[in-house]
């Protein structure tokens, strides 16, 4: 991925959408652009209007933490998107290379470590699983394996919770609140792509969901990226019904790149029941057997 092209694209995005009135600036007359303008932002950030647009041409290389700082404050940039600023500055740099998560190709190419994998299986009251940042699933206990039947269900799905997204009706289905799902899904790879901006897999995959489908590619060019660590969604799941979720996931210290996800019901929910009707399923073997995406 073109980093100037990437950083160029991210600060004009971010700037579009600051209006004056939140960055503490009179409108003013005769404003022919959305958000602030350039000399806006450059004063807020304490730099020169030509140095801003040097910055917003894309050339990041060089710059110092504290003019990152001060334009991430001026575009009011959150945590998840001022550490995006900073991965496209190291990747501008070439320093990223020291940094960035070892390379992970396919789900094929790795295998858990039989310990990781006791540890998911350990886990008996909701699925668990782990992916890396272009949403592969690499490993999974019985509950998730049975939770997304769906995503196994289809070879041509790779396991990818993206494709799945994207390329599979059954995610209509599978994720009623079908449009913030997949405002997180790509979010998470446009934080991926800062952060790993090298990663050929994952460019592939952007490049196959831009071509095949108009809803990624259309969120795609937002540029929008977040942290997703915790929270809460909604499921409808084929054999068992409606589920509410909390998830929490968690960076894994042994294999940078990688994200331990858990899932948990509230505890005497019909959630919870839900859940432990779907161990039930799942504990049958023909029951994680492919089914109509219908």
């Amino acid at each position: 991925m073109d980093n100037q092209e990437e950083v160029r694209e991210f600060l004009t995005s971010r700037r579009a959408k600051i209006t004056p009135e939140q960055a503490g600036l009179p409108a003013g007359p005769r404003r022919r652009v959305p958000g602030l303008r350039r000399s806006e932002v450059a004063a807020l950030a304490d730099v020169s209007v030509e140095y801003y647009a040097k910055l917003e041409r894309g050339n990041l290389a060089g710059v110092s933490p504290a003019v990152l700082e001060a334009v991430a404050r001026a575009l009011r940039l959150d945590d998840a998107e001022r550490a995006h600023l900073l991965h496209l500055a190291q990747a501008a740099d070439g320093t990223d290379a020291l940094t960035r998560p070892r390379r992970r190709r396919t789900k094929d190419q790795w295998k858990p470590h039989r310990s990781l994998q006791w540890t998911l299986d350990a886990i008996t009251a909701g699925p668990a699983f782990v992916r890396n940042g272009r949403m592969d699933v690499l490993a999974a206990n019985q509950l998730a394996r049975a939770f997304y039947a769906d995503v196994y269900a289809l070879p041509h799905n790779q396991a990818n919770l993206a494709r799945f997204q994207f390329l599979d009706p059954a995610s209509r289905r599978f994720y009623p609140d079908w449009d913030l799902a997949a405002d997180v899904a790509v979010a998470i790879l446009r934080t991926e792509a800062g952060r790993n901006p090298h990663d050929k897999d994952l460019h592939d995959l952007v490049g196959e969901l831009s071509t095949r489908s108009d809803a990624f590619r259309t969120r795609w060019g937002a540029h929008n990226v977040r942290h997703h660590g915790t929270g809460t969604k909604r499921f409808h799941h084929a054999a068992v019904g409606e589920l509410t979720l909390a998830y929490e996931g968690l960076e894994m210290a042994a294999e940078p790149g990688l994200t331990l996800t858990i899932y948990a019901a509230e505890p005497g929910s019909l959630s919870e029941a839900g859940l432990r009707l779907l161990a039930s399923w799942a504990a049958t073997p023909q029951s994680l057997a492919p089914h109509s995406s219908d």
